[in-house]
């Protein structure tokens, strides 16, 4: 009896000495993992779904649009450079006149020839006098690009001057129907047009009827006249 004591007496001592080195390992690694700092888990790129780009710093901006609009200018408010600053209707016709039938292949390309009389012709307010009618009357005086260009293989120039000089009450039509409001003007300007290239010399006389906006029309700059259209076409001329 005395011997099983003793040897119960032993495995109990040996649980418990067993007991406490487990705690004690049990606490070490407490404390080891309590010291360890917490893992930061690598961040991962998002990409985006199949078929769809990222947005770039474009889209993120305020919606912008994709074309700059140039205002149309108000009547009068340019001036062309060959373009005369008076208030006498009938220099500014004749000017006008001059302008329209006078070209030269031989330093000015069709886009400038178009251009200066572009610029001589100011729409106004009410779109009564559209730049289609512009396109139509100058194709009208004889040239287009495509005859030009055949023109300019010739060296062809062509140059103009006033014989005379008719204005609203002196022309039968204006005369009958007077223009729609003051200051309105319409002139038949007579030209001699010479003609001459490499190959052929012409001189001829033709008429061009051009209309002004002069003070005190609403529609005008106060301090001069403007053309506000022309015509070339024969059966248009205002005689």
């Amino acid at each position: 009896m005395l011997s099983l004591r003793n040897a119960l007496s032993s495995l109990g001592r040996r649980r418990r000495r067993w007991f406490a080195a487990i705690a004690v390992l049990a606490v070490a690694a407490v404390m080891v993992a309590l010291a360890r700092p917490p893992a930061v888990p690598a961040v991962q790129p998002v990409s985006p779904p199949t078929g769809q780009a990222p947005p770039s710093p474009a889209a993120s901006s305020p919606t912008q649009s994709s074309e700059t609009r140039t205002p149309t200018p108000a009547a009068g408010s340019s001036q062309a450079a060959s373009e005369p600053q008076t208030t006498d209707f009938r220099q500014l016709a004749s000017a006008a006149a001059k302008a329209i039938y006078s070209w030269d292949t031989r330093s000015t390309s069709y886009s400038d020839i178009y251009s200066t009389v572009r610029g001589w012709w100011h729409v106004l307010p009410d779109g009564s006098n559209p730049l289609a009618v512009l396109v139509q009357e100058f194709e009208a005086t004889g040239i287009n690009a495509g005859s030009y260009a055949a023109l300019a293989s010739q060296q062809a120039y062509r140059t103009a001057s006033v014989q005379s000089v008719r204005c609203d009450g002196e022309l039968a039509k204006v005369h009958e129907q007077p223009a729609p409001w003051v200051g309105l003007h319409v002139c038949t300007v007579s030209l001699q047009v010479l003609e001459q290239s490499t190959a052929t010399r012409n001189v001829y006389v033709t008429p061009v009827s051009v209309m002004v906006n002069c003070p005190p029309a609403s529609t005008a700059p106060p301090d001069r006249c403007l053309m506000v259209g022309f015509y070339a076409s024969p059966t248009r001329i205002v005689y």
